[in-house]
């Protein structure tokens, strides 16, 4: 019936054959993304599982520093360390607090205090000891948290983000870094070399309660299922959109101007 009534009908054919190709583009490209999504989904359990695992486990002997470059950031990041230091307090650095996905109990206007930690071979290890808010970022406001001698730790390693086309420029003439960059900081405070890592502190916790460290959780977000139902349902709605439409073909209704019958008056009617 279809391929009769397009027969008698050549510009109706015409206008199937170019409706058809980019219909089922559009339909391809709409499966690709919504199957991209179910892939990203299985991608995403894993690594919270992996990161949950993690945080889980026991925390080991913080790495020598002779093993520091041959650590890999993909199977070390997050891994829970101890070690005993001594905090260089007087060449802390303040890092903006942007919203953690890792820590939930922080909000609000703040940063973050990386404070350079010497440990008993000479070696140092950049410390994020934890969040202040806004206002408390001079030291003299929160004296009892400045610790001296040695310093029983236990926090997780991490390695620097990659910084963003909108991410600000550093200002370390004002103390102050928009990248958690410990051989930056470290450079900009001639503090000498440190680990290409640093380590997220979650105790102990200071006198006063300022830096504020915590244990790192996995918060991250996994909405790729809705994305996934999002992507198949408007192939779906393309499906039955070139069903009705090409149903109609099929009967000879109308689909244009070019189609309807001359109006009395016009000059088609001359």
């Amino acid at each position: 019936m279809i391929a009769e009534n397009i027969a008698k009908n050549p510009k109706r054919s015409r206008s199937w054959v170019g409706l058809s190709i980019p219909a089922l583009i559009a339909f391809l490209v709409l499966i690709g993304l919504g199957t991209w999504q179910i892939q990203r989904k299985a991608w995403k359990e894993a690594l919270i599982a992996a990161l949950d695992a993690q945080l889980a486990a026991p925390p080991i002997a913080l790495p020598a520093a002779a093993k520091w470059p041959g650590l890999d950031r993909t199977t070390d990041a997050y891994r829970r360390v101890s070690f005993t230091a001594v905090f260089d307090n007087a060449k802390e650095a303040l890092v903006f607090a942007a919203p953690s996905t890792f820590r939930p109990d922080v909000s609000g206007p703040g940063y973050w205090v990386f404070t350079p930690a010497r440990l008993a071979d000479g070696s140092v290890v950049l410390v994020n000891r934890g969040f202040v808010p806004d206002g408390r970022q001079n030291p003299n406001t929160r004296v009892q948290g400045q610790l001296a001698g040695p310093v029983d730790i236990v926090g997780s390693m991490r390695w620097p983000d990659t910084p963003h086309w909108f991410t600000p420029d550093d200002e370390p003439a004002k103390n102050l870094w928009f990248t958690a960059d410990p051989r930056a900081i470290a450079a900009a405070k001639k503090i000498g070399p440190v680990a290409p890592f640093y380590v997220e502190q979650e105790s102990p916790v200071p006198p006063g309660g300022l830096p504020k460290p915590g244990k790192l959780m996995v918060t991250l977000p996994d909405n790729h299922l809705q994305y996934a139902l999002t992507w198949y349902g408007l192939a779906l709605v393309l499906v039955i959109w070139f069903g009705v439409w090409a149903y109609g073909a099929s009967r000879g209704e109308p689909d244009g101007a070019g189609d309807l019958p001359p109006q009395r008056g016009s000059s088609a009617s001359l």
